[in-house]
Order: C-alpha cells, then sequence, then structure tokens
C-alpha cells in the first residue's frame, strides 16, 4: 500500500514538474505543454487505477489553487476555461492508456505506444474538443479545427511515452507497475 501511495505522489509530481516547461499558447485558450507527457506515463507505467489516481491527485491540488498547470496556473477557475474538457479527460486518458498497456499482451513499447495514442491523444483530445465547444460557443467541428495543433505534439508524446516506458521495463521491470 505505501509503495503504491508513493508512486502515485511521485507520478502527480512529475506532471508538475512538466507543467515548468514553457507553454505555447494558441487562439483557442488552450496551451500546448507537456503535461499531456505525464498523463501518458502515469497510465503506462502505473497502469489503469493508479494512473488515474495520481491524475486525480494532480488535479485536485491545482484545483485547491495551487499553480500546478503550465504557465503557474490553479485554481476553480479552471473549470469555467475553455480547457475543462482537458482537465476532465486527465484521469480518463490515464486510465484508458494503462487499461491498453496492461491489458496488450505484446512487447511493452508497443502496447505503451498504442495505449499511449488512444487515451493520451485520442481520448484527451476528444474531451478536449467538447469541452472547448461548450466554453467557447463552438460547433464540435469548429472545436475540432482548434484542437488539430495538439495532435501532431500528442501523437509524439505517445511515442516518447511507449519508449520511456520500455527503457524503464528494461532498467527496472519491478518499476513498471502497468504489467506487474
Amino acid at each position: 500500500m505505501e509503495k503504491n501511495l508513493t508512486h502515485i505522489a511521485l507520478f502527480a509530481a512529475l506532471i508538475a514538474v512538466l507543467g515548468l516547461v514553457p507553454k505555447i499558447d494558441l487562439a483557442s485558450g488552450v496551451p500546448i505543454t507537456a503535461q499531456s507527457l505525464g498523463i501518458m506515463l502515469c497510465g503506462t507505467v502505473l497502469g489503469a487505477k493508479r494512473g488515474a489516481l495520481a491524475v486525480l491527485l494532480f488535479l485536485g491540488l491545482a484545483l485547491a489553487g495551487l499553480p500546478l498547470l503550465s504557465g503557474g496556473r490553479g485554481g476553480l477557475g479552471l473549470l469555467a476555461s475553455p480547457t475543462v474538457g482537458y482537465l476532465i479527460g486527465f484521469p480518463v486518458a490515464a486510465y484508458v492508456t494503462g487499461a491498453v498497456t496492461t491489458h496488450l499482451k505484446t512487447n511493452i513499447g508497443l502496447a505503451a505506444g498504442l495505449g499511449a495514442a488512444l487515451g493520451g491523444v485520442l481520448v484527451l483530445n476528444g474531451l478536449g474538443v467538447i469541452g472547448m465547444s461548450v466554453m467557447l460557443g463552438k460547433t464540435l467541428p469548429e472545436a475540432a479545427l482548434l484542437a488539430a495543433p495538439f495532435l501532431i505534439g500528442d501523437s509524439i508524446k505517445a511515442g516518447l511515452a511507449g519508449l520511456l516506458t520500455q527503457s524503464i521495463a528494461k532498467m527496472r521491470p519491478q518499476a513498471l507497475l502497468s504489467r506487474a
């Protein structure tokens, strides 16, 4: 139990640290950040449940007002911003990424990359588009066009998540809880 709590806290901290990488602001009001890589890694390394819990811990702290999101953002006001769909999607994306990584019985790097692509790219951006549509008063196709710039970067991050997970599996297989 203590090991699980430590991993959850460490991965919540990893997401926060990735928020220190400078964001790229877009016209939609949703920035491109490195934090989605952390969301993907939560799932690929910790598995579905622990990965989602790490993200929920991070979100709880950010919504409580800690400036943990890229650009030093935090607080309940985030729930009334164009990023709300992405915030709601963070734990769902980690869960889906972890479930695919755990259950896809193939090379861990491939399973993690596919899990990250499904959870961290498709699910996360799908929920993000819905949130932007609602908050910006746009149709779903209009919001999808606003989210298009995220797809390239998120696809690269999914590949990185697969490679990093495969490296962890080689160097410290006991640390890869998604396959434990």
